[in-house]
């Protein structure tokens, strides 16, 4: 049942963390006008699908990422062309479905040879009714038919490239934002529940005691309070406190310790850890916290925001600085250690799960060509020049960035099971 738990916690955060982002997306792209095709949480085989207005809303089966597709960003899938049969329904005076096959079997239509077509500005059929030619007006949201899949014309205006730099700017940043505010909310209320560290604490407490390490076998217990260490007073500062263990290893040190009411003397040698330096006993702090209000959690959460980010921008310099795939983790790896992090209880998935949204939003900036951040350098280009870059060119960029970094994903994920199989 705990297993079940994780898995479902697991990919409840997932699934928060995309939709959250796709939204973005979505809801500024509509308010520019723009008409969106399909509101996709994963990749892959459709799992499930309802439409609501214009938008098919789709779960797929990987859980991956996701995309909302707007008219007029790619070719669309239909096209129809003069010399074409065709049929049409109309009502109200416009042409409401135009059907592409299976025209004997379609029932109150008009049918004919299209003379001429045009779906984006004039939204206009001509076509050639049994040797007479008839003209048909075009409802802006008319459905193509074909193969029984229904697509919803998009005339210029209601297309991605048809808005100002701005407005499509906007669109596409508005994914990585949501992706931000998600963060500072959830960092916020964090705050509120776990509290913040006390800046300058009084007294080191022992938090956990590992067993088989030198504490341990002292009796040391969580809780405790560490008064001296061979006469020193620690107070508050642990890093003093690791110093002067890291530097007596082997060596016996005398340590006072408070528990509760009483005051006790004992005595410690510190020793290796493997795969760490320097002498070690086995102990970690319990950080001392104090609570947080509702507005004060703001501030906590902007400040978590700042040091958040430098580490990620830290990581990436690293990872540039000295490049090893082994330093990567891709979906299965990021599953595995969400799922160790959902053991540990909600206040620590809540977290988990601000860092993870705060690190889509910045890497989705990144100038790398598929990613949002490449987009928005081409608007800035576009906006610059004042005319956009060829479309053929800026999508075989996106293209090749997409591919590499799908065979990127493919190489990470195929490490991440072998260090599974592996252990």
């Amino acid at each position: 049942m705990e297993t079940l738990q994780i898995v479902v916690l697991t990919v409840l955060m997932f699934f928060v963390i995309v939709t959250v982002h796709e939204w973005g997306h979505y809801y500024f792209a509509k308010r520019a006008g723009i008409l969106v095709r399909e509101f996709a949480i994963g990749f892959g085989p459709k799992l499930f699908s309802y439409k609501y207005q214009e938008t098919v809303f789709t779960l797929r089966l990987l859980p991956f990422g996701g995309y909302a597709r707007m008219a007029g960003e790619d070719p669309e899938l239909i096209e129809v062309q003069p010399g074409q049969t065709i049929a049409i329904k109309s009502a109200d005076g416009l042409v409401k479905s135009i059907y592409l096959d299976q025209l004997d079997n379609r029932k109150n239509v008009v049918r004919g040879e299209i003379l001429s077509i045009d779906l984006e500005r004039r939204l206009m059929i001509e076509m050639d009714v049994d040797g007479e030619k008839q003209q048909f007006p075009v409802h802006p949201q008319a459905m193509l038919i074909a193969r029984g899949q229904e697509t919803q014309i998009a005339p210029k205006d209601r297309q991605f490239n048809s808005k100002t730099v701005g407005q499509r700017a906007l669109a596409i940043f508005a994914g990585p934002f949501m992706n931000f505010l998600l963060a500072f909310v959830l960092f916020a209320i964090h705050a509120m529940i776990a509290g913040t560290p006390v800046e300058n604490p009084t007294y080191v407490k022992i938090g956990n005691v590992t067993e088989g390490m030198p504490a341990a076998e002292a009796d040391l217990r969580k809780g405790d309070i560490i008064e001296t260490i061979n006469g020193e007073a620690i107070g508050g500062d642990y890093n003093k406190m690791v110093t002067m263990i890291a530097e007596s290893m082997d060596e016996p040190m005398d340590w006072t310790v408070r528990r509760g009411n009483e005051v006790f003397d004992l005595s410690l040698t510190p020793r290796a850890m493997e795969g760490q330096e320097g002498g070690k006993v086995g102990i970690t702090p319990e950080i001392p916290t104090e609570d947080v209000g509702f507005f004060q959690s703001f501030a906590v959460s902007g400040k978590n925001m700042v040091t958040t980010t430098e580490s990620i921008f830290e990581g990436f310099r690293m990872l540039i600085a000295q490049f090893n795939i082994d330093d990567l983790g891709g979906p299965v790896r990021t599953f595995e250690v969400t799922g160790q992090i959902a053991k540990q209880g909600i206040l620590q998935l809540t977290q988990w799960t601000a860092i993870l949204s705060l690190y889509l939003g910045i890497f989705n900036l990144l100038p790398i060509p598929a990613l949002d951040g490449s987009r928005l350098i081409f608007l800035g280009i576009e906006g610059l020049r004042g005319k956009p870059i060829d479309p053929n060119r800026e999508g075989m960029v996106h293209f090749i960035g997409f591919a590499m970094l799908f065979l990127l994903m493919i190489a990470v994920t195929y490490n991440d099971i072998l260090r599974l199989i592996n252990g």
